[in-house]
């Protein structure tokens, strides 16, 4: 791990961000975090909770109840979770108010990643881009830094006429995986999956889904949970990937 050259993040963020208290046991929620999983040789820093046996992470968008109130966009916060139900990492949107409000789902961000040691492990970067169709030229992108400052992959938009079609790509642009979602995202009672493909598209590699939550809290909030399944034995850079485009695929969608 020290190959990445990672030191520690300080505790207070940008935009006044700062993270939850470290905790091994149940916070004053009942949140329960994964345990710290060792260093492993060759491994990004805070990646490591990525290797321990895991194939699915479950995201759930927080609420925010002055958002509901007023209308008025907040930053979004996310807790991401194992099948356990154990907290593997918080992520918290961090732009500034303008963007939010004024750009829609079209704004760029910046999402920052943190492990139950309060340190930013993944940083997600979403540049601002034409959400437009009709400009195959300028489609949306977003790098997955891990730990900050090093880059280990891409998520890259794909031009189609209807579908939803994304390219997962390595630190040196290399298509890896694709991604295709379905013609319309917006379905009542019912999960919106994105099927995450090899690159010829005949062999199913994972999923990323957008989960039912119930016809009040779809209507009247826009709070989402999302899953993201994976093979145990895949590569922990290209799950960290696989994160930053469920979270690019959350904000051009829902």
């Amino acid at each position: 791990a020290g190959n990445y050259g990672f030191q520690a993040q300080p505790m207070g963020f940008p935009g006044g961000f700062v993270p939850p208290p470290v905790q091994n046991q149940p916070t004053m929620d009942g949140t329960i975090w994964m345990p710290i999983p060792p260093s492993i040789p060759n491994c990004p820093p805070g990646l490591e909770y990525l290797t321990q046996q895991i194939d699915q992470i479950l995201i759930h968008q927080q609420l925010e109840v002055l958002e509901i109130v007023t209308d008025f966009e907040e930053n979004n916060k996310y807790e991401l979770k194992n099948a356990l139900g154990q907290r593997v990492y918080f992520a918290a949107e961090d732009t500034d108010c303008m963007t939010r409000n004024c750009c829609g789902p079209a704004r760029p961000f910046t999402m920052r990643i943190i492990d139950n040691l309060g340190r930013e492990v993944i940083t997600l970067h979403r540049p601002l881009r034409c959400d437009s169709c009709c400009c195959p030229c300028c489609l949306q992108e977003l790098e997955v830094q891990a730990p900050p400052g090093t880059t280990v992959g891409y998520v890259v938009q794909n031009w189609h006429v209807c579908l939803p079609r994304f390219t997962i790509q390595d630190e040196k642009r290399r298509d890896i995986l694709k991604i295709t979602g379905p013609c319309f995202v917006c379905r009542c009672c019912e999960d919106i999956n994105f099927e995450v493909k090899s690159l010829d598209e005949t062999c199913a590699v994972g999923r990323i889904s957008k989960q039912w939550t119930g016809f009040v809290r779809e209507v009247f909030t826009d709070t989402d949970n999302f899953g993201i399944s994976f093979p145990m034995d895949l590569d922990v850079k290209m799950k960290a990937v696989m994160i930053g485009a469920c979270f690019l695929i959350v904000s051009l969608s829902f």
